[in-house]
């Protein structure tokens, strides 16, 4: 592993993901979600196989006392399981709960990042005009490289994902590219 700080690494950012879906606009969400799903299980197989870390961030829904395995948990027990099933985290995979729509915002993100030598995040997720698109600027604005693979986010309304895509590139500085295109650097 490369000494902290040294910023050579990359990291698969899945955001909030882990989700059951009972929530407003989950059905004009749902559908991007089934499209981003089988994309994202297959980035996130490469990211493992690559041994470039796997960072869950997901929102806590207010649930104050929970952690990660009851949020895995509960969503795996929910209608849309065949939705967490296939990205869910595994033995190795790290986990961040954030409050708020930035995986920075309130949450040790920065910190772990900065621990594992990584300066470039592969955002992922949902909801891309949402989640993702504030953890991108928030990325950018700690001076981290964003790539972004348009087809392993999911959004709720396509005019302002679109919207938000040309936002992270053009003033991020963010690479938007199709899953297949992405090749991770190993931190270690």
């Amino acid at each position: 592993m490369s000494e902290p700080g040294s910023d050579d690494g990359s990291a698969l950012v899945v955001i909030d993901m882990i989700n059951t879906y009972d929530h407003e606009d989950a059905e004009l969400l749902l559908p991007a979600a089934e499209r981003a799903v089988p994309v994202l299980a297959k980035l996130i197989a490469r990211a493992r196989d690559a041994g470039v870390p796997v960072i869950y961030v997901n929102d806590n829904f207010g649930l104050w006392r929970s952690h990660h395995g009851e949020l895995v948990e509960s969503a795996l027990s929910r209608p849309h399981a065949d939705l967490v099933e296939p990205i869910r985290p595994d033995d190795d995979s790290l986990f961040v709960l954030k409050t708020r729509h930035s995986i920075f915002y309130d949450t040790p993100l920065s910190y772990l990042l900065w621990q594992l030598g990584v300066g470039t995040l592969v955002l992922t997720g949902q909801v891309t005009e949402q989640c993702v698109l504030y953890s991108a600027l928030d990325a950018h604005i700690r001076h981290l490289d964003v790539t972004l693979p348009k087809d392993a986010v999911a959004c709720i309304h396509p005019h302002l994902e679109a919207a938000a895509l040309e936002m992270m590139e053009r003033n991020m500085g963010a690479r938007i590219v199709a899953a297949k295109e992405i090749g991770f650097r190993d931190p270690g």
